[in-house]
């Protein structure tokens, strides 16, 4: 059994996120509104001689076995289907790692797509997102592929329009925040009955009245860095600024892209942060 596909996983932001309640698995029930973004890692997917599952990544050292995400969503779904092909997938890295932009559930997304491809399963995309779910909680969202509302743990899904005309600026400090630290070191002082889906925003200001992020606080204690990013790039021009998912990247929203450039520009030769121009998807 042979076959090679290419695809591209991309990455996202969290304009929103709720933390309502802790629920009795553990996870915290949430809502949030999820829009991926023109941040893309690059995966190619070989279907080869043997059974073995090999997982590579140039220029940066992987986990390997159940610790890598890449490898379990390939072992799920050939599990599922009872199929014992060799697989060997390269992942070319764009997104930061453990940086709030959801990249590993991304990349473990496409895999089940292209395994799915590849292998001729045709399943469909409900029993794929019930796959994805046990590898991850961002995971299912990446297969729904649309700007969504998502509540649950975040894998329950309303479609939500999308961003409005809008150039974002990403900048990461260079540090990794574990998503399972941010939520176990979140205190949850009050509790929502409900966060209700946002109605499509009129223009930038209603855009900017979305951004919320309960996760700010815990982890902006530890990194103060965080609130400086958001800081700077609101002096930079930029009409709102927040944290995605669990940190540490930060998000500003602009209007017109020669401002996002130039703010990009601006930081990035002032700075030793990563930082990146992208558009809503």
């Amino acid at each position: 059994m042979t076959g090679s596909k290419i695809v591209f996983a991309p990455a996202k932001v969290n304009l929103c996120l709720h933390v309502l309640d802790k629920r009795s698995d553990n996870y915290h029930e949430l809502a949030m509104l999820m829009q991926r973004i023109s941040l893309f890692d690059r995966i190619k997917v070989d279907l080869v001689a043997g059974h073995d599952i090999s997982v590579s990544c140039p220029g940066l050292e992987l986990a390997v076995g159940e610790q890598n995400i890449v490898e379990r969503a390939a072992r799920l779904l050939l599990s599922h289907v009872g199929l014992n092909p060799g697989v060997a997938i390269t992942v070319n890295k764009r997104i930061p790692a453990a940086a709030g932009l959801g990249g590993g559930s991304s990349d473990a997304a496409a895999v089940l797509e292209t395994l799915d491809e590849l292998l001729g399963l045709g399943l469909p995309r409900s029993e794929l997102m019930v796959l994805g779910r046990r590898l991850g909680a961002d995971v299912p969202f990446f297969l729904y592929k649309r700007t969504a509302w998502a509540t649950g743990i975040g894998d329950l899904f309303q479609d939500w329009p999308g961003l409005p005309p809008v150039v974002l600026v990403l900048v990461n400090p260079g540090i990794a925040v574990s998503t399972a630290w941010a939520f176990q070191n979140l205190g949850l002082t009050h509790h929502k009955s409900t966060a209700r889906i946002p109605r499509f925003p009129e223009g930038m200001s209603g855009i900017v009245r979305l951004l919320q992020n309960d996760l700010e606080v815990v982890t902006c204690q530890r990194h103060p860095v965080i609130t400086t990013i958001k800081e700077r790039l609101v002096a930079c021009g930029a009409d709102g600024a927040l944290m995605s998912g669990s940190g540490p990247t930060v998000f500003g929203l602009f209007e017109e892209r020669n401002r996002a450039e130039h703010a990009a520009l601006k930081l990035s030769s002032e700075t030793d942060w990563w930082v990146e121009v992208v558009d809503p998807l």
